[in-house]
């Protein structure tokens, strides 16, 4: 616009109509000159591995930070933090920045790129380099409660502790013989070896501790829906993780058993430390399935390979009692020869919808439908109680914890 009206009031001096082309030529030479720097160089610092739903920060450091420096990451999907990323300049001039990264899907995640932006010193340009930002994270199962050591100190209080002595006579595994005195139960007497001795002998029981553990993680589509921005799957995967670690310290021998569609992977009851890592690892494979589950075919195919009597532990989910029907009638057959923990986790969304009065009649279809999905639920739990299977429907917040309380409790009383 400048030039035109140069050029139409100059009246033949129309050179000055390139005056501020050349103003502008020298503005932007001398702009990139004082910009002008050596290629950045990006360092930075993080852990190798991410408990999903914990967060773990990421620092980045950049020699000669520009003014106003910005970065962007394109984050993968096991992985999420902020898009745009301020450095703060240090007094040596070093930029610092520090990015909370969180991981909410399983699996080995890898950024390749990272894209910086400052404007020059005149403002005239922006700057947007890519670097390559070669980092790999591996998002894991937690195990926090194992490294923490509250499941060990649990567990050792109540099988080697008060509970110890309680089991003794009531157990089926036999541990020495002694005296019979006064006070003592009558039915412990162990007549034939009493009748060679010529007095009194009492058989001392204690609970057995070689039992067999299953884990069977149901990894079908309703076990992907999220609660607490994590899948299902990933609730159900920190509680068998827990109650395995729980099950190693009290001497019985853990398998797992993983299926959708159909079954995928089973592993035979191991004892000690070693079946938890192996159980770690086999966790951390599992991947994400979007197919319908068939309890018909899973837990028939369970049903065989399982010939001992075990404690099974099935983490599962429903939508309503017509959809449970084939999973209530497999579970019941399951039931005659093993002793079964369900385990399904509430979504305490649902039960707050019910708590909110609605505002319109958009809301009132809500509160009837919610109201219709936690009856449902209900009938169906309530079957699976009548026919001897132990219930558990708890928050992703109290579900390991009253998993491993009912481990404790049909150990001392010899369910199994």
């Amino acid at each position: 616009m400048v030039s035109i009206l140069n050029i139409v009031l100059a009246d033949g001096q129309r050179g000055i109509a390139f005056a501020p082309w050349g103003l502008l030529a020298v503005l932007t030479t001398a702009d990139l000159l004082l910009s002008f720097s050596h290629r950045k160089q990006l360092s930075y610092k993080m852990v190798s591995e991410i408990f999903i739903g914990e967060s773990q920060t990421l620092k980045l450091e950049i020699p000669r930070m520009p003014a106003g420096l910005q970065a962007q990451l394109d984050w993968p999907e096991g992985l999420s933090g902020d898009a745009k990323i301020s450095f703060a300049r240090q007094a040596n001039g070093v930029g610092i920045a520090e990015i909370e990264c969180r991981g909410v899907r399983r699996g080995v995640w890898t950024f390749n790129h990272i894209w910086l932006c400052w404007t020059s010193k005149l403002k005239l340009f922006e700057f947007v380099p890519r670097l390559d930002f070669d980092l790999e994270i591996k998002v894991v199962p937690n195990i926090r409660l194992v490294q923490s050591g509250e499941i060990a100190t649990k567990v050792q209080s109540a099988l080697y502790g008060v509970k110890e002595n309680r089991a003794v006579g009531e157990g089926a595994e036999f541990h020495q013989l002694r005296d019979f005195v006064q006070g003592m139960d009558v039915k412990s007497i162990d007549w034939k070896r009493s009748a060679k001795r010529r007095s009194l002998v009492s058989r001392e029981l204690h609970a057995e501790r070689n039992h067999h553990v299953i884990l069977a993680l149901d990894t079908g589509y309703l076990m992907g829906e999220k609660i607490g921005n994590l899948p299902k799957v990933d609730h159900a995967m920190t509680s068998a993780l827990a109650v395995a670690w729980a099950a190693a310290i009290g001497g019985d021998q853990v398998g797992y058993y993983a299926y959708d569609l159909r079954p995928r992977s089973f592993v035979a009851p191991t004892q000690g430390r070693q079946a938890f890592a192996r159980l770690r690892s086999w966790s951390s494979e599992q991947t994400y399935s979007g197919h319908e589950t068939n309890h018909t075919l899973a837990l028939t195919e369970l049903n065989a390979r399982t010939p001992k009597r075990s404690l099974v532990i099935v983490f599962t989910d429903f939508i309503d009692t017509t959809s449970a029907e084939l999973l209530v009638e497999n579970l019941a057959i399951l039931s005659k020869r093993h002793l079964l923990i369900f385990v399904a986790i509430r979504d305490p969304a649902i039960e707050a919808l019910i708590e909110t009065p609605p505002e319109d009649l958009d809301g009132v279809a809500v509160l009837v439908a919610a109201n219709q999905a936690i009856n449902e639920r209900r009938l169906v739990l309530e079957r699976l109680t009548r026919l001897g299977i132990t219930v558990l429907d708890a928050t992703p917040e109290t579900v390991t914890g009253r998993l491993i309380s009912t481990y404790l409790e049909i150990k001392a009383r010899e369910m199994i």
